[in-house]
């Protein structure tokens, strides 16, 4: 339905500027380490399993700071939620220097266990500090503007994982069979070429770093908006009570979980499914980054028909085209499942702000530690990947090669964002 209100009160311009700019720098963390999986395998000579720890430590972080990171929100304000996100956001990605010096794989996860404590602050704070920016009739569409922000990040992100990171990994380099050559060198070559690999990865974290910080001093000294009548009194027990008796919102997290799972397996694994048809990571990269450029235009194109589309029509809708992109993915061998795994972002592009604005609708003053909830759900992204790294070890799994096999876990994903798309629509009018 066509609104007259504004998605955007000309006097909080700026600040909603400020706090979108923020979509874009987690977007950025995000998808420049997506990549590392695939990086970490070869350079640490670890499986696709171990190497998926990657993305357990990254959403791990998310699914431990969510709560914490709402009650500090809770007792103080969004602003300070914001300054300590970035701060935290910086550490982690400061801490990548000495993980290269050591090389030590462990301490790289730690290192974005903390990056991603700052992302919790800042995604538990932000997206109802947009959704707060103006008239509540608007806020779905105006959290959907705000989240366009975040896939220019990410093409960012995979832009500089590619042409900086990848394509310099000495590791990645292959003969004229497509072999791996890091797999014939010398104990001491090996070596030589990890520590010159490894500092290649982790240039781009300690500049990001610097980034932030900047980042924190601009909001600091900026004067942004604050909560009218704020209730700064932290009952949580009766909080999580209201909310576990709202189905809309329970299901909700339940989706949001599937969701993300789908969003980083469908991207983590996009550089293992075009080696598997002989593309080396540098160009398989590309294929990771013409998606991204998909989801964004989608994400533009799906907010515009919020305008005259139910968005809960659409996120079934759009759960049915990812369904079916996943089918083609698994079943198509050749470029053509690859196309198809491209084409999965076209549908999940509008998923995360629609589900999230959906389960908060009319939660009022419990919104704060929903939106915790529901970027606790982010925790999926840490569950299903090494699950799917597993799968992808094994070769081959009904007459399949084994990493098409392995995206029947997407495909289950999109079957339960449907059904809630669905229930929204029906069920929780």
């Amino acid at each position: 339905m066509k609104t007259k209100e504004k998605v955007i009160p000309r006097d909080l311009l700026v600040p909603f500027i400020l706090i979108t700019s923020l979509f874009a720098l987690w977007g950025f963390a995000n998808d420049i380490t997506n990549p590392m999986v695939a990086a970490f395998r070869t350079v640490m000579e670890i499986s696709n399993a171990r190497a998926a720890l990657i993305q357990f430590a990254f959403y791990g972080g998310y699914a431990t700071m969510a709560i914490p990171a709402a009650l500090f929100v809770k007792k103080y304000s969004y602003k300070k939620g914001i300054l300590m996100g970035l701060a935290l956001y910086a550490t982690g990605a400061l801490l990548f220097y000495p993980a290269a010096k050591y090389q030590i794989f462990e301490f790289f996860l730690g290192s974005l266990y903390i990056l991603t404590f700052g992302l919790a602050f800042l995604e538990t704070t932000a997206n109802p500090y947009i959704l707060s920016m103006g008239d509540e009739r608007t806020a779905t569409r105006r959290l959907n503007l705000a989240q366009s922000f975040n896939p220019m990040g990410s093409l960012l992100g995979m832009f500089v994982a590619s042409n900086v990171i990848l394509t310099a990994l000495q590791s990645d380099v292959r003969d004229a069979s497509g072999n791996l050559i890091f797999n014939t060198l010398s104990v001491a070559e090996k070596e030589a070429i990890r520590t010159h690999d490894l500092a290649v990865i982790r240039d781009p974290y300690v500049a990001l770093g610097f980034v932030v910080i900047l980042m924190f001093l601009i909001i600091y000294f900026f004067k942004m908006p604050v909560q009218k009548n704020p209730d700064h009194s932290i009952h949580p027990m009766h909080t999580f009570r209201r909310l576990a008796a709202n189905p809309k919102y329970r299901e909700g997290v339940i989706a949001q979980v599937f969701y993300v799972a789908a969003q980083i397996m469908c991207w983590t694994f996009i550089i293992q499914y075009a080696e598997n048809l002989g593309i080396n990571k540098a160009t398989a990269q590309y294929y990771n980054i013409v998606a991204m450029a998909i989801f964004l235009t989608s994400r533009f194109f799906s907010t515009l028909l919020m305008k005259y589309m139910n968005s809960r029509l659409l996120l079934t809708l759009f759960a049915v085209g990812g369904f079916t992109m996943s089918l083609g993915t698994i079943l198509i061998q050749g470029m053509g499942g690859l196309y198809c795994l491209i084409g999965i972002s076209a549908f999940m592009s509008l998923m995360f702000p629609t589900i999230y604005g959906i389960a908060l609708e009319g939660l009022g003053d419990d919104s704060t530690l929903g939106a915790a909830g529901l970027v606790m759900a982010i925790v999926g992204g840490a569950l299903m990947p090494p699950l799917q790294g597993a799968i992808i070890d094994l070769g081959k799994v009904a007459g399949l090669p084994a990493v098409n096999f392995s995206f029947i876990l997407p495909l289950f994903c999109f079957v339960v964002i449907g059904i809630y798309g669905y229930r929204t629509l029906k069920v929780h009018k």
